[in-house]
């Protein structure tokens, strides 16, 4: 098939184009570089079966596919509050431009929602039924509200138009091509960890994640794209849940450091409890991650060691 990843040449979505290019598809990789990268697709050039186009999907796209996975948006802190109403348009200008492609091409599309639509969640583990609590004025909500309207964007594609949707709500992923620089906790301490210098936790450490392994998480989206009559929302993370300053001191351990760990003021509206209850998705797409924390985190630390920029 000809499949359209948007953002494909960010860190989930290059990971998904090899993916989909070692089962022999066309791969049409779209990305405007505002937080995607050259290098996380330069071996991915080559193959006759790929296709690259610098592009902002806020504009209209008109090109022919056969699936469409749309991974288009900033995902750190850093990059999506730096530009906040550009993340927000991307959200929702940007999902709407790719859901008419879809309508126009009777194609399949998966959105790459976010535990984010969570919020500050106040049961663990989360749910696809739990509604959430976000804060929708607060400095997360370019990102957190924008991926909420995403979704009523697909379900009303769904309902109005009877679009073939799948939409699914990605917990804390890491891996190697992540960004030395993206603010994401699990790159800020391998890096500070590698350059020794001290491990940065905001808060007391006490705030919990589930960490996915990148590969394992690129198989649920291929899984969902490839289950019949199921729209979701459907969780796709690691429902092994462990603390910042847990994380920390693996890592530390990981990479044989001498960092030590320095504690600064917690972030405004950042979630106390991540932890998404999988059930839907092993049994809906019989998918459940396999990478343990501990080898995930040694694949990414040998990945900033042969890449980290100094």
């Amino acid at each position: 098939m000809r499949v359209l990843v948007t953002g494909g040449a960010g860190f989930i979505g290059s990971h998904l184009c090899e993916k989909l290019l070692s089962y022999n598809h066309e791969v049409l990789c779209v990305d405007n570089f505002y937080t995607g990268s050259k290098n996380n697709i330069s071996k991915l050039i080559p193959n006759p079966n790929f296709e690259l186009i610098r592009h902002d999907i806020t504009m209209p796209l008109y090109i022919e596919a056969d699936e469409i996975y749309n991974l288009a948006c900033p995902a750190s802190p850093i990059h999506y509050q730096r530009d906040p109403v550009q993340t927000t348009k991307v959200n929702v200008h940007g999902t709407i431009n790719i859901l008419g492609l879809a309508k126009r091409l009777k194609a399949p599309i998966l959105q790459a929602s976010t535990s984010e639509v969570y919020g500050d969640s106040i049961i663990t583990p989360q749910r696809e039924d739990y509604f959430g609590n976000v804060n929708p004025i607060g400095p997360r909500a370019c990102y957190d509200e924008g991926k909420r309207c995403a979704e009523t964007l697909f379900f009303d594609y769904y309902r109005q138009y009877g679009l073939k949707i799948k939409v699914v709500r990605i917990f804390n992923t890491y891996g190697p091509k992540m960004s030395e620089n993206d603010g994401r906790v699990v790159s800020n301490f391998i890096v500070q960890a590698l350059q020794g210098k001290p491990i940065t936790i905001y808060g007391d450490g006490t705030q919990t994640r589930s960490f996915c392994y990148v590969d394992d998480m690129v198989d649920g989206l291929i899984k969902m794209m490839e289950t019949d009559n199921f729209t979701g929302p459907v969780n796709l993370g690691n429902p092994h849940e462990i603390t910042i300053l847990e994380l920390a001191e693996r890592i530390i351990r990981i990479c044989n450091s001498k960092s030590e760990i320095a504690f600064q003021r917690a972030i405004l509206d950042d979630p106390k409890q991540r932890r998404p209850d999988i059930s839907l998705a092993i049994n809906k797409l019989k998918w459940s991650p396999t990478v343990d924390i501990d080898m995930g985190l040694y694949y990414t630390k040998e990945y900033f060691d042969e890449n980290m920029s100094c």
